[in-house]
């Protein structure tokens, strides 16, 4: 509740280009919650911040009504955007503890992201999503399953799936045999 209080006199201030004092409220926010809300955000109404040391919401977030927010979630951005560069999350999202929502993507409403995901996509109403890159789960009460690999975009498992297929083909360059 403090932070929220404290977000919407910075907010305040901000809107009216008041940089300075609006920075001041969210710092000191920071600084007695652990919360850590830009003043540039746009926050609805019924936020709920559960244990809400860490959390981080950026500058361009907009964030809707009924929203859930766990500790240590960052809404933050990539650092390639100009302009909008933060996630808008719609009307009632859960977002589990640990999770990071980057980029201007959009949660779409009554959404839920597992605890320790990394979203980088958007993510279509009524979905869960899970893991590192987050993937669709459950969308609209049923089980997704996944079937092909590829449709998981792990930029990680691309790079090492390149690499063995580049020492394989250095090795029968050379003549080796395994």
């Amino acid at each position: 509740i403090k932070a929220l209080l404290f977000y919407r006199v910075s907010h305040f201030f901000y809107v009216r280009r008041f940089y300075f004092v609006a920075r001041f409220f969210s710092e000191m926010a920071r600084f007695l919650t652990g919360i850590d809300i830009h003043p540039g955000a746009v926050l609805g109404r019924n936020i709920i911040m559960d244990h809400g040391m860490g959390i981080v919401i950026g500058e361009t977030a907009v964030i809707q009504d009924d929203v859930t927010l766990y500790q240590g979630v960052t809404l933050g951005g990539t650092g390639k955007e100009q302009g909008k560069r933060h996630p808008s999350l719609q009307s009632n999202v859960f977002v589990g503890a640990g999770a990071n929502i980057l980029g201007n993507i959009t949660i779409g409403q009554n959404s839920r992201i597992g605890a320790g995901s990394v979203v980088l996509r958007d993510v279509p109403p009524d979905s869960t999503i899970v893991g590192v890159p987050g993937h669709i789960v459950f969308r609209n009460g049923q089980r997704v399953v996944i079937t092909d690999p590829k449709e998981v975009s792990d930029p990680l498992s691309d790079i090492i799936a390149t690499l063995s297929q580049q020492v394989d083909d250095i090795a029968q360059h050379v003549g080796y045999t395994r």
